[in-house]
């Protein structure tokens, strides 16, 4: 696996090649994986998942989805991709679910907890190597201390994350030279240290000087952390790491957020931010045509430059309290009344199988009627923009376009639909 860059200006453009076992699998940079829960897109079956464009050649496993079925796997012995029926596609197992919750204070000296449906899982050195061995996966996170995104880490506990995550990576990579079954697997050193540089800092240079193929970034999820705060460390960070190997980066899906990253230096991101909006009830609609005019771009593809179906203004009051309070600038409620009658596609001009057969008013009804198919439209729509997205921006770089994609987006970040409206 190795990292061909042809262009740094505003990113990292380019390759990363030689994937796989048999070494033929390319992933393009900037790129993204493929969220799944157990191996399976979310909604999706293989044959569905086939209708979406672009899907990302690398397909991301959680550590706690997997470890339920380490016996099966175990007795299996023919690997996790095999076994969930996608033998040519490459596999990442990551530590943790980047949507589900993990509580925080339970990690030792010995053990770092995972939580999954059955509950809290121990998992030292030696039982997470056995895991992985079963699971066989391309590239895999080693087991690290990632305790420390709650925005009230000490000094102290930053430095105990990160001579834990080492001494961790240390054990893991004498385990993985004497595990024939992972000699094809790639393990990818963790960076943490909270929100305190000196200790990120010290996180990246120790992980560089082991032999690992690649770097996580790790505790950036959620809001606990600073924006400004975030993105220098991350700066910090990727300028310690060296060129010619991968930097992916966990927590973080809105688009905004990931050109920033992108501008940083980080390489690969996680898809779940498509599952997230799905679960919403909601459709990406942000546009990154790059080549238009930034302000008619973003109100054509969010769709408010067409008067509001909605009635009185009781009835807007009532579909705000339905929305999720999570919900970003860059997606659409459909269960709003205003869709019952607006038959046009999610979003003009998309592609998808979805956008191709079906309304809003059919994916409104659906939704208000808890129609599984709600959730398999959807899903299929907004994995299919979020790729999208990535080739977008990988054009943009090309095209040394960047700065035009990067103000398209954060146009649409700063202007929910309300006031796209208004400024018609």
């Amino acid at each position: 696996m190795r990292v061909k860059l042809c262009g740094v200006a505003g990113g990292r453009l380019g390759t990363l090649a030689g994937l796989g076992r048999s070494g033929a699998a390319a992933l393009a940079l900037p790129g993204c994986l493929l969220y799944t829960r157990t191996g399976t897109a979310p909604h999706l079956t293989l044959d569905t998942l086939r209708e979406v464009s672009g899907v990302p050649p690398v397909a991301q496993l959680t550590l706690p989805t997997m470890a339920e079925l380490h016996d099966v796997l175990a007795e299996y012995k023919e690997g996790a991709a095999k076994f969930i029926g996608m033998p040519d596609t490459v596999l990442y197992c990551s530590l943790q679910d980047p949507v589900a919750p993990c509580p925080s204070g339970y990690n030792t000296n010995k053990t770092v907890s995972l939580w999954s449906s059955s509950g809290r899982m121990e998992m030292t050195a030696s039982k997470f190597m056995d895991i992985q061995r079963a699971i066989q996966p391309d590239w895999f996170q080693c087991i690290a201390d990632g305790d420390t995104i709650s925005g009230e880490v000490t000094r102290k506990r930053a430095k105990k994350s990160v001579d834990r995550s080492l001494s961790f990576l240390d054990a893991c990579l004498q385990l993985l030279e004497k595990t024939p079954e992972l000699q094809g697997s790639v393990m990818f050193g963790t960076i943490e240290g909270g929100d305190v540089l000196e200790e990120r800092l010290r996180s990246a240079r120790e992980t560089a000087k082991r032999p690992v193929g690649g770097f996580l970034l790790d505790g950036f999820q959620g809001r606990a952390m600073a924006k400004e705060t975030k993105m220098n460390l991350i700066s910090s960070v990727t300028a310690e790491l060296p060129e010619d190997k991968p930097r992916i980066i966990h927590g973080v899906g809105k688009p905004d957020e990931v050109l920033e990253c992108i501008e940083r230096g980080v390489d690969i991101f996680e898809s779940f931010f498509p599952f997230q909006v799905t679960e919403r009830g909601c459709a990406l609609v942000f546009g990154y045509d790059y080549h238009s005019d930034p302000k008619a771009e973003a109100l054509k593809q969010n769709g408010a430059q067409d008067l509001e179906k909605n009635s009185p203004e009781e009835d807007q009051e009532e579909e705000v309290v339905k929305a999720d309070p999570e919900m970003t600038p860059f997606e659409i409620f459909l269960k709003e009344k205003r869709y019952h009658d607006d038959f046009r596609p999610l979003l003009e001009g998309c592609t998808c199988y979805c956008c191709q057969r079906h309304t809003r008013a059919y994916l409104h009804h659906l939704l208000v009627s808890s129609e599984l198919l709600a959730g398999v439209l959807l899903m299929m729509h907004n994995f299919q923009h979020y790729f999208s997205f990535f080739s977008a921006i990988r054009d943009a770089l090309r095209d040394d376009k960047l700065d035009q994609l990067k103000k398209l987006i954060f146009r649409q970040a700063l202007q929910g639909p309300e006031n796209a409206k208004i400024d018609q």
